[in-house]
Order: structure tokens, then C-alpha cells, then sequence
């Protein structure tokens, strides 16, 4: 029986989430399988994925066939590359410590770069709500200022009025005397 390494659609539209699954070749996508390995999420970021990592090297070492996809999520989370370890060391080109220390390193690089990616993530998001916190100040005092400019002028307008209202009086008083 040729066997699958495959994902399994859950979620609802436009917000998937994926088991992945060892599964027939013939089955469908969402149909039968054999055994459920792991999850997949992408609607996070960076992308959650929770693999059994020992089951799922034994199913590679086995003979499943991951899909194009699940072939790039194993090889993110390294089985691939462990299965590629253990193939040198069965050759003879490797001892088995050398190949474990490999696969630490590479594990250890791979987390660094994920925390990397989590840190800058979190960084830009505090950036982007100060910015916002920012620009809502800018526009919040602009607002302020146009309220107490429009109410402003009203008084001065009333003031001014009225000093030109005693001038044109005076102007009159002084015609009217002067006929």
C-alpha cells in the first residue's frame, strides 16, 4: 500500500487548519487515514506547526511519501534532515555522535532564527502602535486647535464690532454737532 504524508483540511472558510496525517495514496483528502502525526497552522505568524517527530521520522524512514507541502513543513521542522543524518551514518561517513551534534547545531540555529523572527514581529507591532498612538495624539490636538480657533474669532469678531460701532456713533455725534 503506497502511503501519504498529507494534510487534512479543518477550519472554516478563510481560516484553515491543517492535521497532517499519514494517509493511502487512494483516500481522499479529508477521508481515511492511517494516523494523525501532527498540526498545522498558518493562520499565526510565524506559522504553528506541532509534529511527533519520532513517528514521523519512522513513517519517512518507512517509505511514506510527504506531499509537496508537507515535504517543506518536515523539512522546517528537520526530519528530513535527520532522516539524511541517519542515511551517513548507516553508510559509514558519520558516527552517530557526529550526526547528533550536526542536527543539535542546526536545531539550535533554526530556533534562533524563529526567536529572531517572534522578537522582530512583537517589535514591529509595538512600533506600529506607538506610531498609531502617535498620529491619534497629532490629529487629536489639530482637532483641539481647530475647535478653539473657530471659537475664538467669534469673540474677537464681537469685540471688534463693537469698537467700530462706537466709532461710527462718535462719527455721527461729531456731524450732527458740527451741523
Amino acid at each position: 500500500m503506497a502511503t501519504k504524508i498529507r494534510l487534512q483540511r479543518h477550519g472554516k472558510k478563510g481560516k484553515p487548519f491543517y492535521y497532517i496525517v499519514v494517509a493511502d495514496a487512494r483516500a481522499p483528502r479529508d477521508g481515511r487515514f492511517i494516523e494523525r502525526i501532527g498540526s498545522y497552522n498558518p493562520n499565526t505568524n510565524p506559522a504553528t506547526i506541532d509534529i511527533n517527530f519520532e513517528k514521523t521520522l519512522d513513517w519517512v524512514n518507512n517509505g511514506a511519501q510527504p506531499t509537496d507541502t508537507c515535504r517543506a513543513i518536515l523539512s522546517y521542522k528537520g526530519v528530513l534532515y535527520k532522516k539524511h543524518l541517519e542515511g551517513g551514518v548507516k553508510k559509514g561517513a558519520l558516527t552517530q555522535e557526529q550526526a547528533d551534534e550536526k542536527f543539535a547545531a542546526w536545531t539550535d540555529q533554526k530556533d534562533g532564527k524563529i526567536t529572531g523572527k517572534k522578537s522582530d514581529l512583537v517589535s514591529a507591532k509595538d512600533e506600529a502602535r506607538k506610531a498609531a498612538l502617535a498620529a491619534e495624539a497629532k490629529r487629536n490636538a489639530d482637532k483641539a486647535a481647530a475647535i478653539a480657533a473657530k471659537n475664538t474669532p467669534v469673540a474677537e469678531e464681537v469685540e471688534e464690532e463693537a469698537p467700530a460701532a462706537e466709532e461710527t456713533e462718535a462719527a455721527t455725534e461729531t456731524e450732527e454737532s458740527a451741523e
